[in-house]
């Protein structure tokens, strides 16, 4: 890994391997008082919230996971229906010993924090969504069809051999045609990140996150049939030049009270693009009595 002060945890944080349904996760956590817990998305790891752990750490415990096969987490065959790793994090939390929790995610964080609190609505207390739709649920089958998001569909042997040894060109694709201004994300993140989807399994599971999409979008639906819509408070956070206020529309179908952001001149990248901004809406909506 790269050694870059802006994925340094807060002193007095932990990182760990813990074994949770199956897999083990590497988590960071640290800090003091209510739970906190960070999910991250595709083209980052939990590394991406060291800012934000570092501004909520005086008031909050802050749970940083990597989700299953990415980054430090282990790489499983199997197991990357949304569905499936919303017990990943809910066993996690058990085993730290967390029985309430708000949550904070971005991207294919979203797509596990929508179950988790679907499943588990007495340990998530709040939910911060930002910037990526929810398979199955509301616009999906007009999202899917944007040529911006040809990648839900290129994977398998074919792709992973095209992709082996060219993970920073793969990656790059992301972090230049999904932000509102690619010099955002530096040259520092781009070689960190890089180097974690190099690792030996990374890119067969970080493709195997998009080939779960199907699956996902079934089981969303039944759990929206199932379970109703949220009722914990959530802030839906747009980019302007992404989602922007779309991400408050999708979560509407799923969720009863929404609060609505949209953080200017950023593309997808919100923590990278945009921190000052994210962070102050994230803050502010969880300090919210």
């Amino acid at each position: 890994m790269t050694s870059t002060a802006s994925f340094a945890f807060p002193p007095g944080f932990r990182g760990e391997e813990i074994m949770t349904n199956g897999t083990s996760l590497y988590v960071r956590h640290g800090g003091k008082g209510p739970a906190v817990v960070l999910l991250h998305g595709f083209a980052d790891t939990g590394d991406m919230w060291a800012p934000l752990a570092a501004q909520l750490a005086s008031s909050y415990t802050i749970v940083v996971p990597d989700l299953r096969g990415i980054g430090l987490s282990a790489h499983p065959q199997s197991g990357y229906e949304k569905k499936n790793q919303a017990q990943d994090i809910a066993q996690l939390l058990g085993r730290l010993g967390v029985n309430t929790a708000a949550l904070v995610t971005h991207d294919i964080g979203n797509m596990v924090g929508y179950p988790l609190a679907a499943l588990f609505p007495e340990l998530v207390t709040r939910w911060v969504a930002m910037d990526a739709p929810l398979p199955g649920i509301g616009p999906w089958d007009e999202i899917v069809r944007s040529p911006l998001l040809w990648h839900f569909n290129f994977r398998g042997p074919d792709a992973e051999r095209l992709v082996a040894g060219r993970e920073r060109i793969y990656l790059d694709r992301f972090w230049n045609e999904l932000s509102a201004t690619p010099a955002a994300i530096g040259e520092a993140t781009r070689t960190h990140y890089a180097q974690l989807y190099a690792r030996p399994g990374a890119m067969h599971a970080a493709f195997n996150q998009f080939a779960a999409f199907a699956q996902d979008a079934v089981d969303n639906q039944a759990l929206l049939a199932a379970k109703g819509k949220l009722a914990m408070p959530v802030l839906a956070i747009g980019a302007e030049k992404s989602f922007g206020a779309a991400m408050a529309d999708d979560l509407r179908f799923v969720v009863s009270n929404v609060t609505q952001a949209v953080i200017a001149n950023s593309g997808h990248w919100l923590m990278e693009e945009q921190p000052v901004a994210t962070m102050a809406a994230i803050q502010a909506f969880l300090d919210k009595k």
